[in-house]
């Protein structure tokens, strides 16, 4: 383990991160509720056609919707049941989206899944079986993961990036499975590198996880080689650590240009619970359709990681953990940070939902916002180095459209700059109306 702490230099502040409230809680299975709603737009790309009909009985692992053109990955049951309607469900971000509605066969046995030795299949071979698995970067905004490990045509890709950052306040998916199943996680990075045909591989931890650093540290060990060379480097525990240009600062040292992409750096990055599923879906022909969701905040009664089917409800998941606190002020799929508040628990998990976090009043910020007073904050916090006050007083003259020059299209919407706004000014928000009047005059 490399004992130097590690960071990116601009920007970036140091919230509370409320960690403890999870932590140290175990990985747990949830029980399958009765029904499932399996959004078919859960990737990044052309949304999945459905190939079941209602009334269609279907096996666990068995294809519910597909891409045959465009970029994107299939969709599979996450149980055996009977589809009971086609239908729209209630989606964070587009309000709504066309679904499958799974009605669970609780007879059926859950399928069981056999490991094989996959180090004589080609990289070819090995996409096709995380294409074919539908997995999607689970860190992020659901990038397919077969199409990011396949790099531009003359990229010199020499470098491995895993992030095991999680540098978003509450969240502890990712730390629980860098500590239950370390071994998955570092096999899945060596699928990676032979995908790749490269050797090198870093994995960037928080220092705020020692017991994780710890566990992948050893597991690195068991099974580095001279064809699979995987270090774990400890990262100082900074917002926003984990995001894909500040990760590689810091542990390579590389500066990927604000319009650049990290190939054209030599390096590719996944999470490291995509890495887990990659494991899962070549080494036991596992389809992803279950993930680790972190249930946390004041506002619930039982906090805890629990291992979810894709498609299950909030409100199922709150039943099971034993409802509400009557202090719940506000609910977020995803992090604090990052994430989107709902004003509805029917709506369902997606393979990029990381939490679920029930927040009190004692824990948001309710204060109305007031005028700019050009303390400069934002912009010190910043890590792209952009200038979100002059975005937001455009905004507010109806400017957006003209705002190219602060960097508004180089925003990654991490939310540094409104966390340090003395005036409470909702800055991201003034950016993705910026971002959107931006989009519509392109496209005409």
């Amino acid at each position: 383990m490399n004992a130097t702490v590690l960071t990116f230099p601009k920007g970036g502040i140091h919230p509370p991160d409320y960690k403890s409230l999870t932590a140290e809680m175990v990985i747990e299975p949830m029980p399958t509720p009765t029904s499932l709603e399996l959004i078919l737009g859960q990737h990044i790309g052309v949304p999945c056609s459905p190939v079941v009909a209602k009334k269609d009985k279907v096996a666990e692992g068995a294809l519910v919707g597909e891409v045959t053109k465009g970029m994107g990955v299939p969709l599979h049951a996450p149980v055996a049941g009977t589809v009971s309607n086609l239908t729209e469900s209630a989606h964070p971000i587009q309000v709504s989206s066309p679904s499958v509605i799974l009605r669970v066969n609780k007879k059926e046995e859950p399928k069981s899944y056999q490991s094989s030795d996959w180090s004589g299949l080609s990289p070819d071979e090995l996409r096709e079986k995380i294409h074919l698995a539908g997995i999607v970067g689970i860190g992020g905004a659901g990038f397919p993961a077969h199409v990011k490990l396949t790099p531009p045509p003359g990229s010199k890709i020499d470098t491995l990036v895993l992030n095991g950052a999680e540098c978003e306040p509450y969240l502890t998916a990712d730390h629980r499975q860098m500590i239950e199943h370390p071994d998955q996680v570092i096999e899945g990075a060596r699928i990676i590198l032979s995908i790749l045909g490269i050797t090198e591989c870093l994995v960037g931890i928080e220092n705020n996880k020692p017991d994780a650093i710890a566990a992948m540290s050893s597991e690195a060990e068991k099974q580095t080689s001279a064809e699979a060379r995987i270090e774990i480097k400890t990262l100082e525990v900074k917002y926003p650590q984990g995001a894909e240009k500040q990760l590689i600062q810091s542990v390579t040292g590389r500066r990927v240009a604000s319009q650049g992409l990290p190939a054209d750096h030599g390096v590719i990055v996944q999470n490291v619970s995509t890495a887990r599923a990659i494991f899962e879906a070549v080494a036991l022909d596992k389809p992803y359709y279950e993930k680790v969701v972190t249930i946390s905040g004041k506002g619930i009664a039982r906090p805890a990681n629990l291992l979810v089917k894709v498609g299950t409800l909030v409100k199922d998941i709150v039943t099971h953990l034993g409802g509400t606190t009557e202090e719940l002020a506000k609910v977020v799929l995803g992090g604090p940070m990052m994430g989107f508040a709902v004003s509805t628990l029917d709506i369902p998990i997606t393979k990029t939902t990381s939490s679920i976090l029930f927040l009190t009043r004692d824990e948001i910020d309710t204060d109305l916002f007031s005028n700019c007073i050009r303390c400069g904050r934002c912009v010190e916090a910043c890590p792209m180095g952009l200038q979100p006050n002059e975005i937001g007083v455009y905004v507010e003259a109806s400017q957006g459209e003209n705002t190219t020059k602060f960097g508004t299209m180089e925003c990654f919407e991490c939310g540094c700059c409104a966390y340090v706004c003395p005036s409470k000014r909702p800055l991201v928000q003034f950016i993705r109306m910026a971002k959107s009047q931006l989009k519509r005059r392109a496209a005409g």
